[in-house]
């Protein structure tokens, strides 16, 4: 039998400027996408601002979701069940870009190309979205075959994979009742 364990899928409207920005273009609720690995969202990574205060100061981020910037957010978590060898996979990808996290940065530049529908690839950027697809591709959960993940806005996430919606609401009112007993390996600080 093989063991399974879950990741979720965060989806959140900060309500900051740059996202109210983007939101009149997508007309989607959310339009922040985050990935964790453990039911209490302790573990959460993106692509993001690295100071509360300047959403141009971007790059790899271990997103606390009890902070200023979280802690008004409208929320939706979805979760996967995943193989060990997935979580493993999806774990050693973002070990590789957290331990060069500052050769890392926000791929402004591709959500232009979201706008315009043009994949704009460059080497060593994402958008939070962009992020999350390339750690579930990574992992082989999603085959971009039909959508290039430079263009997966966080909407996508979860109709590309049997995602299923755990909570809707308030990101402080989140109370996991999936709690599960692993540890997850992801140890970055």
């Amino acid at each position: 039998m093989i063991k399974q364990k879950k990741i979720y899928i965060l989806l959140t409207d900060t309500g900051t400027v740059l996202t109210r920005l983007i939101k009149s273009y997508t007309k989607k609720p959310y339009n922040h996408a985050s990935i964790a690995f453990d039911a209490e969202l302790n573990n959460v990574y993106s692509f993001g601002r690295k100071t509360a205060n300047n959403p141009f100061i971007g790059g790899f981020v271990k997103e606390n979701i009890r902070s200023v910037l979280f802690c008004q957010s409208d929320c939706a978590i979805y979760s996967l069940s995943v193989t060990d060898d997935e979580f493993q996979k999806m774990n050693q990808y973002i070990l590789e870009i957290a331990s060069k996290k500052e050769k890392y940065r926000y791929n402004f530049i591709g959500l232009f190309g979201v706008l315009f529908k043009k994949p704009i690839k460059r080497r060593n950027a994402f958008f939070c979205s962009q992020f999350v697809a390339a750690v579930l591709k990574e992992s082989n959960i999603i085959d971009f075959e039909e959508k290039e993940f430079s263009m997966v806005k966080p909407s996508d996430l979860t109709v590309l994979a049997d995602f299923r919606l755990v909570f809707e609401g308030r990101l402080q009112e989140f109370q996991n009742s999936e709690a599960e007993d692993y540890v997850p390996i992801i140890q970055y600080s």
